[in-house]
C-alpha cells in the first residue's frame, strides 16, 4: 500500500500496489500494521457499502460526534465518484479546508479520513458502489453533518443537472461548532 499525505492534516490518498502476472493481479487495500506505521487508526468497527443509481448521486457530509468520532476509509468498487472532505476540527491547523479526490473501480485508489473530518461524495456514473471500513460503530445520536453547499467550505462540486440529494442533506443549516 502506498500512503500519500494530503494538504489537509492527517488525511492521506491510499493506492493499492498490484502484483500483477497473466492471472491479472493481487493487492493488499488494508493492512494495521501498514497503518499504524504510518501513525493511522488501524480500528475497524463495521463495513459499509453505498449503492448510488443515478449519475449525479450527492451524499454528505457526515460525520460523528465525540466521543464517537470515526475514521474512515472509503473505496469505490463499482463506477467512479468525487469524493469530499472536510477538516472540522477547531483545533487543527486546517480547520475548514476541503480537498476532493476522485475514486473509481478503475483507479482503485482509497481515501483516508481522519477522526473529526465531515465526508461526502457525488456520483460520476450511473450504478456507482462505495465502499467503506469505519472504526466506530454508527451512534444515530452522534451524527453530524454539514451541508454539501455551505458558503463556509466552497465546496467546488462537479457541475450537474440532475442532482439527487436527500432533502435531509439538502436541508441542513450553516456550520456552526
Amino acid at each position: 500500500m502506498k500512503f500519500i499525505p494530503t494538504e489537509l492534516a492527517g488525511a492521506y490518498i491510499i493506492d493499492v500496489e498490484p502484483m500483477e502476472d497473466e492471472r491479472g493481479f493481487f493487492a493488499r487495500s488494508w493492512c494495521a500494521d501498514e497503518l499504524r506505521a504510518h501513525g493511522l487508526d488501524p480500528n475497524l468497527a463495521q463495513c459499509s457499502v453505498s449503492f448510488n443509481r443515478k449519475k449525479g448521486t450527492l451524499r454528505g457530509m457526515h460525520y460523528q460526534g465525540a466521543p464517537h468520532e470515526e475514521t474512515k476509509v472509503v473505496r469505490c468498487t463499482a463506477g467512479s465518484i468525487y469524493d469530499v472532505i472536510v477538516d472540522v476540527r477547531p483545533e487543527s491547523p486546517t480547520f475548514k479546508q476541503w480537498i476532493s479526490v476522485e475514486l473509481s473501480a478503475e483507479n482503485r485508489r482509497m481515501i483516508y479520513v481522519p477522526a473529526g473530518f465531515a465526508h461526502g461524495f457525488q456520483s460520476l456514473v450511473e450504478n456507482t458502489e462505495v465502499f467503506y471500513m469505519v472504526s466506530e460503530f454508527y451512534h444515530p445520536e452522534y451524527s453530524r453533518s454539514v451541508r454539501w453547499n455551505d458558503p463556509q467550505f466552497a465546496i467546488e462540486w462537479p457541475p450537474e443537472e440532475h442532482r439527487v440529494i436527500s432533502s435531509r442533506d439538502r436541508d441542513y443549516p450553516d456550520f456552526v461548532l
